[in-house]
């Protein structure tokens, strides 16, 4: 024998791959994975976004049959202030959608919501949280401020702005005014923007890409994508601090701002300088 393996009769041998064509096989699926995992990335997050939006549209579904149980009033959005009279918002003998604020509390929190408003419409715990949402918390959405949640001094008396009632939604109509948003953590009383100041109150989310999930009154749910690269930069900076009172950097970022400050109370309560 030669040290070579041969079939018998025939002249065809076998070999091992060499070395250098290992490591070109190597080179190769290293450069298809490469190639590939960023769509596989993009197509997961999709998946989630889309899991995501199913969720807020089953919570903007249980939100609007609320109201029609309710003689057309909307849900008490200011989580954990139930049946409770405050100077920025008059919620007696209303339950709120979630009726306890305990973010330490995973159990206490889950209870919070099956005593909350919205609890015998929608029995499942699971709904009320995000896919990518922060781990150990109960629920990863909020309502908005205008949607009978907390009526700071600035709104009071502003026809249309926080409304308490469904036919207080007139202009715009519902299909432009917000309810629900993804924060991706949990948040007391409700999300925050400022009516009368050219500023965030609370911070921009970036949720599944550069934007964010949305409801609205109609029922419908969207994804926002930011226009402003600084709403972005800004969004991310603060995902896990949550500084609020922020001005926007460059004109993509106001548009992104007075479209918050539209989509939440209907409109700007002051004269825009970009």
């Amino acid at each position: 024998m030669n040290g070579k393996s041969t079939f018998s009769g025939g002249a065809m041998m076998r070999r091992a791959f060499t070395l250098i064509e290992l490591l070109v096989v190597i080179a190769i699926i290293a450069i298809l994975m490469a190639v590939l995992m960023p769509a596989l990335h993009r197509a997961r997050e999709q998946g989630r976004r889309a899991a995501c939006l199913s969720n807020l549209k089953q919570l903007s579904l249980a939100w609007l049959m609320y109201a029609d149980e309710n003689d057309d009033r909307i849900v008490n959005g200011a989580t954990g202030f139930s049946n409770s009279n405050q100077t920025w918002g008059d919620h007696r003998n209303e339950l709120a959608w979630v009726d306890g604020f305990h973010p330490l509390d995973l159990e206490a929190a889950e209870e919070d919501i099956r005593r909350g408003a919205l609890w015998p419409y929608i029995k499942n715990e699971k709904i009320y949280r995000c896919p990518t949402g922060r781990r150990g918390e109960a629920f990863h959405y909020a309502i908005m401020f205008s949607m009978n949640a907390v009526n700071h001094p600035a709104t009071q008396g502003v026809r249309g702005a926080h409304v308490k009632k469904r036919s207080e939604i007139r202009n715009p109509a519902p299909a432009y005014r917000l309810v629900f948003i993804d924060e991706g953590y949990m948040t007391s009383d409700a999300y925050a923007v400022n009516y009368d100041q050219e500023q965030w109150w609370d911070d921009p989310p970036v949720r599944h890409g550069d934007g964010t999930n949305i409801s609205f009154a109609d029922g419908h749910v969207e994804h926002w994508k930011w226009r402003g690269t600084d709403t972005i930069k800004r969004a991310r900076l603060v995902a896990d601090s949550h500084q609020g009172n922020w001005t926007p950097e460059t004109q993509e970022g106001f548009e992104d701002l007075y479209q918050m400050q539209k989509g939440c109370w209907g409109k700007l309560g002051y004269t825009p300088s970009h």
